[in-house]
């Protein structure tokens, strides 16, 4: 029995990687929730929204690359990141105005709305990888890890490493800074307080004079920076694969309704539940309880719970189950 290396090891393959890859749904269900609150519809166009201005960031920066650009032990993608998130705002604005506005002029019901964006998300498909390919695609570069797994052996004198890679810690901080500045526009500055009345009361809000036009072009750019930047960070994390981001969609509206849907809080929690329940299932668990248990009870199988093939399931089950039994979410929904 090991404690330590236990622990190590619960920390190297499902606390750290959970922790990164909930930070990443955790963004991109803000955005989804963003979207019902103040435009009241599900957008099924998200995840290749974030396709989209990953990719503006990936040419851009193989171009910043090729111009010898870099930031040293840091991605360059990072740089590239403002020009993704103006691609994504042209698209998204570009959308809106050519149809969205449409629907919201005849008034249209939300479930129009979602069927109108699901005929979008295959648009925004297929010009994704029209432009850059089906195929994986390289973008990452600078150190790989912050924390190496045969440094911390060496410092620490454990048996277990712990690995911890540059593009994770850098996924935990660039998502806490972007929820706090997300939190700071909606609950201290005008704009973001005329979104939230428009999301509370969108008749009283046009009658206290507030600019419909004016919140909806700033809740999709603000949906273009977060999904951008999720989108971006999920690359840099594993790989940047168009249909990976149409797959993603499923964990994302999972984050968002397991959280409760249109508040912002609910979003980020349902985030890191649907990471480390994904996570959690589909980790081996024979190294921690061969460290964890006495010899003689270490298990002789893997102990994995479902394969990693399938960890979308995961996701799908949590959702059936909080739809059922708690639809409103942990958080109760429909408000930012």
């Amino acid at each position: 029995m090991d404690i330590l290396n236990a622990f190590v090891a619960l920390a190297n393959f499902v606390i750290v990687p959970a922790l990164a890859y909930g930070s990443q749904l955790a963004l991109g269900a803000l955005g989804v929730t963003l979207i019902y609150a103040i435009l009241r519809f599900s957008n099924f166009a998200h995840g290749d929204t974030m396709a989209w201005g990953t990719m503006c960031a990936v040419l851009a920066t193989w171009g910043l690359q090729a111009a010898g650009i870099s930031l040293g032990p840091l991605p360059t993608a990072l740089l590239a990141i403002p020009v993704g998130i103006a691609g994504a705002a042209v698209l998204v604005l570009a959308t809106d105005r050519v149809v969205y506005r449409f629907y919201r002029e005849q008034k249209a019901k939300p479930v129009i709305l979602v069927i109108v964006s699901m005929g979008i998300m295959f648009v925004y498909n297929g010009l994704t990888r029209f432009i850059i390919g089906p195929d994986d695609q390289n973008f990452a570069d600078g150190e790989r890890f912050l924390v190496s797994a045969r440094g911390f052996k060496e410092l620490t004198g454990l048996d277990e490493g712990l690995a911890i890679k540059t593009t994770q810690a850098l996924t935990v901080v660039v998502a806490l800074v972007t929820v706090a500045l997300l939190f700071w526009f909606l609950n201290r500055t005008r704009t973001g307080k005329s979104m939230r009345a428009y999301s509370d009361n969108e008749d009283l809000a046009l009658l206290s004079g507030i600019n419909p036009e004016r919140v909806v072009t700033v809740t999709w750019l603000i949906v273009a920076a977060l999904a951008t930047i999720a989108g971006v960070l999920y690359g840099l994390d594993k790989s940047f694969k168009p249909f990976t981001y149409f797959q993603l969609l499923l964990p994302i509206f999972a984050a968002a309704i397991v959280g409760g849907i249109g508040n912002p809080l609910g979003a980020i929690a349902g985030g890191f539940v649907i990471a480390f329940s994904e996570v959690g299932v589909t980790y081996a668990w024979k190294k921690f309880l061969t460290y964890f248990l006495p010899e003689s009870m270490a298990p002789d199988g893997l102990v994995q719970l479902l394969s990693t093939d399938y960890k979308f399931a995961v996701s799908f089950v949590i959702l059936v189950i909080v739809l059922l039994f708690r639809p409103t979410g942990l958080f109760k929904g429909q408000t930012i």
